[in-house]
């Protein structure tokens, strides 16, 4: 069969290597790691299939590629690694998946301004790795770590493990380079800030690829930390952990590791611990004396809501194990097997209410609901929920997975949630965009069209269709 025009075309601006059209290359990229796209694989559907797959290795192959989709009218998708798990880089109108995996190089590392610049390629596990050889850390660690991009951080508006002390990517970046939808290169950053209209960072963070493409980024780095207090403790109900951790975050203290587990997801969290009882992790680094006065600080918080010390080892273990998916994963690859996580965020004051009605409306749907709290702000806290059940067959499986989304999402946003905390919102939130955002979705709206008329970059996603 003759090759396409597009695919003519492409192969004379990026080179013939750089494009593929294999069948098995197109169908790896109709699937990410969202989970009902791996009940889509084990079917043998690829409902979301690319007609062609470009490998970029440098700026300019990016923007070759967006000037030729451009031209010929065609959607272009941007892939890092495919760790999403929404479905954000899926291709819902087919057309080019822009793969960016090959946007590597040496960091140059900024010593006296403590930055890293990167191309957006580049694998988070790598640069960590890189930057640990010289002392330093970038104190963002997703769980994806070693499987996502520095790229798609942005893109997605990650977070890491130890936010509640560092912010999440939005406060980690110092700025980046970006293509735009007609092929121009913009680079975007604040030295270390400025008062010169809106912060123009923020416009393509969390954008999902739909606004532009990141092709490097400038990120802060730390040195590393002198000392490290890591503590688990027990706790009598969900209401005594949201108040500990309400009360640590309002009064200033700084955790670098905050999270709390409800009594379900504490027996996986210390499997040897207490049965029944919720368990909060604890960690505070820094200087010493410092480090070690903010954790005493917020241990006596904890204790007289009735906390009780499990020493350190619960959180040791977790440590070593914090980028584990294989729960989650072998869950999946089981004939009719299911799994899910949802993360979704709100205030202090409507968190726990939240929280009840997700777990009895989740509950019926799934064999295990559990859930945990972090990321904390003075104002309120993220939610992560994990739901894993077997139904009789694939199929139904899928529609287990349809169904706990549905009702997930319809819960947060009667509650006044935010619907996703920091995995963005792909196809497994699509329908809940507009609901979510509300008159700021217009201003998105308009964003788009100014930036990409055709509405050629990641349609379908973030409620952004062009009819």
């Amino acid at each position: 069969m003759p090759e396409s025009a597009l695919v003519e075309h492409l192969r004379r601006a990026v080179g013939t290597e750089a494009v593929r059209t294999d069948a098995a290359e197109l169908d790896a990229r109709s699937h990410d790691t969202w989970p009902v796209a791996t009940v889509w694989a084990r079917l043998g559907r690829h409902p979301h299939r690319p007609d062609v797959v470009v490998r970029a290795d440098s700026v300019e192959a990016v923007v070759a590629t967006v000037r030729t989709a451009t031209e010929h009218r065609t959607p272009v998708t941007p892939w890092g690694l495919g760790s999403s798990v929404t479905g954000q880089p899926l291709p819902v109108r087919g057309g080019i998946v822009l793969d960016l995996s090959g946007l590597v190089g040496e960091p140059s590392l900024n010593e006296i301004d403590h930055t890293v610049t990167v191309p957006a390629g580049v694998r988070g596990s790598d640069l960590e790795a890189w930057l640990d050889r010289r002392g330093y850390t970038l104190n963002h660690s997703p769980q994806s770590l070693a499987r996502s991009t520095v790229g798609g951080w942005l893109a997605t508006r990650a977070t890491g493990q130890f936010s509640s002390r560092y912010g999440g990517i939005e406060d980690l970046v110092v700025g980046y380079q970006v293509v735009l939808a007609d092929g121009t290169v913009a680079q975007v950053e604040q030295r270390p800030r400025a008062a010169m209209g809106p912060d123009l960072r923020a416009v393509f963070l969390g954008s999902e690829g739909t606004l532009g493409i990141i092709t490097a980024v400038t990120l802060k780095i730390f040195s590393r930390s002198p000392y490290r207090s890591l503590e688990a403790f027990t706790l009598p109900s969900v209401t005594a952990g949201l108040t500990v951790m309400r009360t640590i975050g309002q009064a200033g203290l700084r955790p670098a590791l905050v999270r709390f587990y409800d009594a379900a997801e504490a027996r996986h969290a210390v499997p040897h611990g207490p049965d029944g009882s919720p368990v909060l992790f604890l960690g505070h680094e820094g200087i010493g004396d410092v480090a070690r006065a903010e954790h005493a600080a917020s241990a006596d918080v904890v204790l007289a809501a009735g906390g009780v010390s499990l020493g350190t080892e619960p959180v040791d273990a977790w440590m070593a194990r914090r980028y584990d998916f294989s729960t989650i994963e072998a869950r999946l690859a089981e004939p009719g097997g299911y799994a899910e996580t949802i993360e979704v965020a709100n205030l202090w004051s409507r968190l726990e209410p939240m929280y009840d009605d997700l777990r009895r409306e989740l509950t019926p749907l799934a064999e295990e609901t559990l859930g945990h709290f972090s990321h904390i702000y003075d104002q309120g806290s993220s939610l992560y929920l994990i739901l894993l059940g077997r139904a009789e067959e694939d199929q139904a499986a899928l529609s287990r997975l349809e169904e706990i989304w549905a009702r997930a999402m319809k819960v947060v946003v009667a509650h006044h949630g935010e619907v996703s905390h920091h995995h963005g919102g792909g196809l497994a939130r699509q329908p809940w965009v507009v609901r979510s955002l509300g008159g700021g979705h217009e201003i998105l709206r308009r964003i788009k069209d100014a930036l990409d008329p055709g509405h050629l970059l990641n349609p379908g996603k973030l409620g952004l269709d062009s009819e």
